[in-house]
């Protein structure tokens, strides 16, 4: 398996979605840099992972993980909600 050494590189940053809740609700990533984001979902429903400022969705069905690249980011905070899940699942990634 051949991997770019670019992106064998990324960061790998965590997210749990459980009570349609995300957890950790805030991650801090370095500025300029490509991220992988793993979201695992521990509930028994599906749930989408979705930012307008990030211009990212994502699916994750029940009990299971996605990938999630972002980035390089500038400076600032970038919120993201569960699509299916409004008013619980709310977080943010802030670029530092």
């Amino acid at each position: 398996l051949w991997v770019p050494a670019a992106l064998a590189d990324e960061p790998i940053f965590e997210l749990t979605i459980r009570d349609h809740r995300f957890e950790p609700e805030m991650i801090t990533v370095p500025t300029g840099t490509r991220i992988k984001l793993v979201i695992e979902n521990a509930d028994p429903t599906p749930e989408e992972f979705e930012s307008y400022k990030l211009n990212r969705e994502k699916v994750i069905p029940a009990n299971s993980k996605a990938i999630v690249y972002i980035g390089p980011l500038d400076a600032g905070t970038y919120p993201f909600f569960g699509e299916f899940h409004e008013k619980t699942a709310k977080g943010s990634i802030v670029a530092k």
